[in-house]
């Protein structure tokens, strides 16, 4: 582990320093494109107007044969293509792939001052991370890039799982993580061949009455990993994603797991397919009436001290402080989204 002082030098000389706040940005969903495709970079300036965060995806669903036309549509994108507000980010191969290194050291060379965050996936403890860090600091100093690249790491093995906490304090680099239910599932040999949700087999009963029928009640398979994700990332100053939801045709579950995953602390999701960017942008702002809940709490106790009674309820310190969370939520999604911020009505 570094001292202090030296955890916010450059690992190398001539990179740029770390952050010592991560950006404030709207990222609500992550929109995954596959860059090779020359008739989606061609709609991205108009797709980019709705979504927060624009990912070229480099790894999973991209066959073999096509990784090495994926970075070069990378590049292509990030080069040419006017993305507004929207960020930029890239999905890499894994570190023990034959493209990782080609995937960073191109992609840096040629678009690293346009990109904002590269997503490591298959991250099991901070060894990966630190390998990116010293990589990403070589290269920045070579090609004088002016700001830092940060890491989101995808928590997707049992591994990962265990050394969370080990990973969201890795590097100053660290922007977040995601959770990766599909690999996770395979790594921990969880029997299910879904891609995030719920499984109708995971539940409980309810208690036997006779021979009255018995109810079951679904459970999230994901809970556990979520909080244990949340709790990592908010202690270590850095970002917590839901990953992907797979069933496109199932939009009222896809938008359950989302909810459930912004009501457990998430900031955001994936979408993998439009009709999901729609529902991550609904799921992730809040809610207008919470909003002007929120605020009249924080009007009523301006220096969060005290008690006082709001429609029946008291409100104190500790709900202040979740009123807080609520408005300043809210603030940052108005600040980029005018839709929202005529519904918020914040000053």
């Amino acid at each position: 582990m570094k001292t202090p002082r030296a955890y916010w030098k450059p690992l190398a000389i001539g990179a740029p320093e770390p952050f010592r706040d991560l950006p404030v940005k709207l990222e609500r969903m992550i929109h995954f494109v596959p860059p090779h495709n020359e008739k989606v970079r061609a709609k991205l300036p108009e797709l980019a107007k709705t979504v927060d965060v624009v990912l070229g995806n480099l790894e999973d669903a991209i066959a073999a044969d096509q990784k090495e036309a994926a970075r070069k549509g990378f590049i292509e994108l990030a080069t040419s293509v006017d993305l507004g507000r929207a960020g930029l980010w890239t999905r890499i191969n894994c570190l023990n792939s034959p493209w990782m290194l080609d995937d960073v050291t191109e992609i840096v060379a040629a678009a690293g001052d346009r990109l904002d965050v590269i997503m490591l996936p298959k991250v099991e403890g901070p060894w990966d991370i630190h390998y990116l860090d010293q990589l990403l600091a070589q290269l920045e100093a070579r090609h004088k890039l002016t700001k830092p690249i940060l890491i989101h790491a995808i928590l997707e093995t049992a591994e990962g799982v265990k050394n969370v906490e080990a990973i969201a304090t890795a590097s100053p680099r660290m922007h977040g993580m995601s959770l990766g239910p599909a690999d996770l599932a395979a790594s921990r040999g969880m029997k299910t061949t879904r891609v995030g949700g719920g499984h109708p087999d995971y539940a409980v009963l309810s208690d036997a009455n006779g021979d009255a029928p018995r109810t079951a009640f679904q459970q999230d398979l994901w809970h556990y990993t979520v909080g244990k994700m949340v709790d990592a990332c908010l202690a270590a100053g850095i970002k917590p994603f839901y990953g992907p939801f797979g069933d496109f045709s199932d939009a009222a579950a896809c938008e359950a797991q989302f909810r459930n995953a912004f009501l457990m602390g998430c900031v955001g999701a994936w979408s993998l397919h439009p009709s999901q960017i729609d529902i991550a942008k609904r799921v992730f702002s809040p809610d207008p009436a919470e909003v002007k809940f929120a605020a009249r709490i924080i009007d009523a106790m301006p220096d969060g001290t005290g008690a006082v009674m709001i429609d029946g309820k008291m409100q104190d310190d500790a709900t202040w402080k979740q009123a807080k969370v609520i408005v300043d939520l809210a603030r940052q999604v108005a600040s980029g989204d005018p839709e929202r911020a005529a519904l918020y009505g914040l000053d």
